[in-house]
């Protein structure tokens, strides 16, 4: 997975959020962000980050999210951890 895929799977998560009634509205109030920011900031990695954060939330939503997408929805991870404040941390 590159940051490119990444951002493309968190690009369709925002396009499935916006088909789903109340979705994309539930998450512009979760996150804090406006509508005009969202559109402003579309291209920027830390939005794609908040974007994959919000659906990774609820099991419902990653598997609708991954079959909009077309992947497997461990992917959506995987997008998850290629963008900014994602990796995982090392315990040892």
């Amino acid at each position: 997975m590159t940051p490119e895929t990444a951002s493309a799977l968190a690009l369709d998560a925002i396009t499935w959020m916006a088909a789903e009634a109340d979705l994309l509205e539930v998450f512009l109030n979760a996150s804090g962000i406006s509508a005009e920011a969202l559109k402003a900031g579309i291209a920027e990695p830390e939005i794609h980050a908040a974007v994959l954060d919000f659906v990774l939330m609820d099991d419902a939503w990653v598997l609708a999210a991954a079959a909009h997408a077309g992947c497997d929805p461990h992917d959506l991870n995987r997008a998850r951890q290629c963008l900014p404040g994602g990796a995982l941390p090392h315990w040892t």
